[in-house]
């Protein structure tokens, strides 16, 4: 009896050849996890165990928390920010559970958004263009925190995923159209995101809706009435929140859009994008933006992004993805353009939307650089990639780590001002007005005061503080009131005088 050698039994996956092995593993659904991941990771170690609430997250996170009273919202908001804070806020006034739910959630709309695209890209791809996007200090700055832009970012690229498949368009044109009921969840999900965008910033959502409803009159193959009623019906669900409101407090949406536009100083032709420009690496909110570049040598990358996205849009084409790139980019510019030419002043969070979807072009053109270039010249491409999009990450985390440091400061000042605001006496329930009152009012878990009518209609047992610069004249009202110099501030702008009843 002779020994025979045992038999090797391979699995399905390694009896493939190596060629097909490594594509499917580019095309892993993991890549999409991983970037996404990444992304919460880095905000819970570089931003959320530092960073206080800003004025902006106070009115949204103020309407839904058992804090303090809901501060004054105004006409240009909408409530989609307090609906996606609230299953936190209404059980914890913790800010670290706050931080930590909304890094978990924009790394999971990040990771959703992708997969949208998936169809259309390989993985890897798809991971570039998210790793791009997620990199940008202040996608990683917002993620974070309770504000709109960048969920309208997700939605907006989700909306162009959907879009794309609701259109067909990576179906095999040799075939028949799909059925209907291979449209129905793409047209489902279409109208979702257009919800969730309207729902969040209806400005935003008006202006990809406009993008979106172009390219299905620009594009024979996408001219079907389904499309745009999705778009219709996502911008409808989505925006009945603010009409109803603009009803019932603003006399409706024309005397609410003009009062928005009263705030803004006004809607207009304006050289916005030399404002965002000067903004690209903060200050957070550029109004009015008379400073300088803030150095200017790392913003090369903004100057070069239409360039990035038009060669972009090249590449796919021999890539075979010209449309997708194309509607990418299209859209991008779209939710753009009013940031960029209808306003007079700068936020750098206001592009992220663009960014989002401006990432896919600039993804097919690292793509074509690292796989389509000559055989002689590949090397060098991708070494010229890697170390760009190194140089990228550390420039982007610089920038990060300055404007965390910067506002970490300048929203502790709001805790030592509330901290003296009790040691004065004035505790819930008690009334804030004067500078900086919104945030500083709910700090020390007291309602702000819109109007020197809410002064005086107030409880006269309701402790009320008036807060002032130093240089500044008191109100009339308070002229006679205990004047208190708080101490311990450290930012300029906060120096701030109390005044109390005596």
């Amino acid at each position: 009896m002779s020994d025979s050698a045992p038999a090797t039994v391979l699995s399905p996956r390694a009896a493939l050849p190596t060629a097909v092995r490594l594509r499917q593993s580019a095309d892993s659904i993991w890549w999409l996890a991983l970037v996404a991941a990444l992304f919460t990771l880095a905000q819970l170690i570089f931003v959320v165990p530092r960073l206080g609430l800003s004025w902006d997250e106070v009115v949204y996170v103020s309407q839904v928390s058992t804090h303090a009273p809901a501060a004054y919202f105004d006409p240009a908001r909408a409530r989609g920010i307090p609906l996606l804070v609230a299953p936190v806020t209404l059980l914890t006034g913790s800010l670290l559970a706050l931080r930590v739910y909304l890094a978990v959630a924009s790394g999971l709309a990040l990771f959703g958004a992708l997969l949208t695209w998936r169809r259309f890209r390989p993985a890897w791809v798809l991971a570039l263009g998210g790793g791009a996007f997620a990199s940008l200090w202040v996608a990683q700055y917002y993620g974070p925190q309770a504000m709109p832009d960048e969920w309208v970012a997700f939605a907006a690229l989700a909306a162009a995923g959907f879009f794309l498949r609701a259109a067909g368009e990576d179906d095999d044109p040799a075939q028949e159209a799909p059925p209907t009921r291979r449209r129905l969840a793409p047209l489902a999900g279409l109208a979702g995101a257009m919800a969730v965008a309207a729902l969040v910033r209806p400005g935003d959502a008006v202006f990809l809706a406009g993008g979106l409803v172009v390219a299905v009159l620009a594009i024979r193959a996408w001219r079907r009435w389904d499309l745009v009623a999705a778009i219709a019906a996502g911008l409808v669900a989505g925006g009945v929140q603010w009409v109803v409101e603009a009803y019932v407090r603003f006399g409706g949406p024309l005397q609410r859009l003009h009062a928005a536009g009263a705030e803004q100083d006004g809607f207009g032709l304006h050289a916005g994008f030399w404002d965002e420009f000067r903004a690209v690496n903060g200050p957070t909110l550029c109004r009015p933006c008379t400073v300088g570049v803030r150095d200017p040598e790392i913003s090369l990358w903004w100057i070069l992004l239409p360039v990035l996205v038009v060669f972009g849009v090249l590449a796919a084409r021999r890539l075979g993805r010209f449309r997708s790139s194309l509607l990418a980019g299209w859209c991008g510019l779209c939710v753009a353009f009013q940031y960029l030419f209808l306003i007079n002043y700068a936020a750098p969070r206001f592009l992220l939307p663009a960014y989002a979807l401006l990432v896919i072009p600039v993804a097919d053109l690292l793509a074509w650089l690292l796989t389509s270039v000559r055989a002689d010249y590949r090397d060098i491409t991708r070494f010229g990639v890697g170390f760009a999009l190194v140089a990228q990450v550390l420039v982007q985390q610089v920038v990060l780590d300055h404007q965390v440091a910067e506002k970490v400061t300048f929203f502790g000042d709001y805790t030592r001002i509330a901290v003296q605001l009790h040691d004065l006496g004035v505790r819930g329930p008690c009334l804030v007005k004067g500078e900086q009152d919104i945030p500083i009012a709910f700090y020390a878990g007291c309602a702000s005061a819109g109007s020197i009518t809410t002064v005086r209609a107030r409880d006269p047992a309701e402790p009320v503080a008036v807060l002032a610069y130093p240089h500044a004249r008191p109100p009339a009202y308070a002229r006679h009131w205990r004047e208190y110099r708080l101490h311990g501030i450290r930012t300029s702008l906060l120096k701030l005088v109390v005044y109390t009843p005596r």
